[in-house]
């Protein structure tokens, strides 16, 4: 009986206490919800912590919890605000962005305080477009961790101003196919039939939509393909 009444309690507990946790996340902001600065990140830990505790423990006090939260929270927004007051209390609650590549040159000193690998700090300049270190002109990692990259101004691409050409907008697509299974409601706001998609398809030679791991259709109105089970072994071998 006891135990059925521990068990009722920690439903009634779970389903309060994750609509408010919801409720103070999303009053937070998106800085705590996306790439975390390290008080942000701390907040949310501790938030977890105190309802991991409420929820597993029945012993504890249910309004304690609420409580708690409620002054997490605030106290949240009281740091963020001291933080956009004061630009020195700022740079004591969180990381200085840090430079660690330059002119071509990998920063070892600056890579070494940060406690990164050349792995990591390469790794990450591959997700920004950079292979080369010597097409690198400044790259710094920020205060949440995520690296910025300037390439060199001759890696830099054309822009239209460069070439004098008018913007005529567009660039963007929209999947209408996801590892074969057709977004409907894409295709209708699209102002297209899934009978048309299954034609557009047969005109590419694909002639099943289970066989399609992802399909988009650009703003110009055309199709772009990626087949299941392509096998790609001619990429260069990146390895850490």
């Amino acid at each position: 009986m006891e135990i059925a009444e521990d068990m009722l309690k920690v439903l009634g507990r779970i389903v309060t206490i994750l609509p408010l946790l919801l409720v103070l996340t999303l009053y937070m902001g998106k800085r705590s919800i996306g790439e975390l600065p390290v008080f942000d990140l701390l907040v949310l830990l501790v938030l977890g912590s105190v309802v991991g505790a409420d929820i597993a423990d029945p012993d504890i006090d249910h309004v304690h919890t609420v409580v708690a939260m409620l002054m997490i929270v605030f106290l949240q927004k009281i740091i963020i605000w001291i933080k956009l007051k004061n630009r020195k209390a700022g740079k004591l609650l969180t990381f200085e962005p840090t430079v660690v590549i330059y002119q071509g040159e990998l920063i070892e000193k600056n890579i070494s305080n940060i406690n990164y690998s050349i792995d990591n700090i390469l790794g990450m300049m591959r997700e920004k477009g950079a292979f080369l270190v010597s097409d690198v002109e400044l790259a710094i990692v920020e205060a949440n961790g995520m690296l910025s990259v300037k390439k060199n101004a001759g890696q830099e691409p054309v822009t239209r101003m460069d070439e004098g050409v008018q913007y005529r907008g567009g660039g963007y697509e929209v999947p209408v196919i996801l590892d074969g299974v057709i977004e409907s409601k894409a295709l209708v706001e699209l102002n297209h039939t899934e009978e048309w998609l299954r034609q557009s398809l047969h005109h590419l030679g694909v002639h099943d939509t289970q066989q399609v791991f992802y399909a988009a259709i650009t703003d110009q109105g055309q199709i772009s393909v990626t087949i299941k089970g392509r096998i790609i072994d001619s990429f260069p071998p990146i390895q850490h």
